[in-house]
């Protein structure tokens, strides 16, 4: 089926949406730095499977509006927008997907309505409930004091690194994170922007991942810039404050999670151990827990045929 186009109002905002398709809601988020267009392998295949299937470009991000104050990006705002596009769109009961940051949206979309929510598919990051630090602080305990989440937190500094070569840092934060290269430290160790950005050199593109492909984020991340999504990590302390009464809340609704073996997020101290016991730590609603073999963290990119048919199956099993 073909995809189609639209802005739609949504939380004070305007939204561009991509979608395909009649039938049952599901709610695509993408993750940094990303776009609607993350989700192109599902949006067809999910239409045909019989669901209205829509991928926003998320706030701060694309064609989508992006708010000048950092505090407008916590995951309040971002879940907001997810259930308001839903209203927008005449949806009552819905579900979700999300990638990378799609995935702690999608999470609180479904801590926040469960309601509303028929069900919450993850990729690459697994739900983590709230604890007793924030989330820059838990990952700088894991990983170091010069983490690239810590380098992203001054405003100006991370966009001119990825703003002074588009093309450069697409190829690299993509081909970098895969499946299709060892460097899987990307990101681990982040004091300059030549390790935000390193030189790979002339990199091949996997085949999951295509110059045209490449020509669509670089022509949306070359147009809109990267401060829009580099916001959402500011507000690592400010959501950790607003989700308190969510403190150590598991996600109740049905669930499904597949991530890689080869995504640096798994690498984490913790993480591929943490996959293992999700139904018991925090997911008692889990369906599937599933890693795919050689995949890296671009997952539904790097395995749609996979990730397809997964989500299909999760989506059939969810009650009305």
């Amino acid at each position: 089926m073909p995809v189609t186009h639209r802005t739609v109002e949504a939380n004070g905002i305007r939204l561009h949406v991509a979608e395909a398709g009649t039938g049952p809601l599901v709610l695509l988020l993408h993750g940094w730095p990303e776009l609607w267009y993350s989700y192109r392998h599902q949006l067809e295949a999910l239409a045909d499977a019989g669901y209205h299937a829509v991928a926003p470009d998320q706030r701060g991000y694309g064609r989508s509006d992006a708010p000048e104050d950092v505090a407008a990006y916590t995951l309040c705002h971002l879940a907001g927008d997810a259930v308001a596009v839903a209203d927008a769109l005449g949806a009552d009961r819905f579900a979700v997907v999300g990638h990378d940051w799609g995935s702690p949206v999608a999470s609180t979309v479904g801590l926040f309505r469960p309601d509303r929510v028929r069900g919450v598919a993850l990729l690459s990051v697994p739900y983590t409930p709230r604890g007793s630090v924030d989330q820059l602080t838990g990952l700088t305990r894991r990983l170091g004091p010069h983490n690239y989440q810590a380098y992203f937190q001054q405003p100006g500094v991370a966009e001119a690194a990825l703003e002074a070569d588009v093309r450069a840092s697409v190829v690299t934060l993509l081909v970098g994170l895969s499946g299709s290269t060892p460097r899987r430290g990307l990101l681990a160790e982040v004091t300059t922007a030549a390790d935000l950005v390193p030189d790979l050199g002339d990199v091949s593109l996997p085949p999951w991942l295509t110059e045209d492909d490449v020509a669509v984020y670089v022509a949306e991340h070359g147009r809109a810039g990267f401060r829009g999504g580099l916001n959402w990590y500011r507000n690592a302390r400010r959501n950790w404050e607003l989700l308190a009464a969510w403190h150590r809340a598991p996600l109740l609704v049905p669930s499904l999670f597949v991530g890689g073996d080869r995504d640096p997020v798994l690498a984490w101290p913790g993480f591929a151990d943490l996959v293992a016991s999700l139904r018991e730590y925090s997911m008692p609603g889990l369906t599937r827990a599933v890693v795919l073999e050689g995949c890296g963290h671009w997952t539904e990119q790097e395995r749609p045929d996979e990730v397809n048919g997964l989500l299909v199956e999760f989506l059939a099993g969810l009650p009305a």
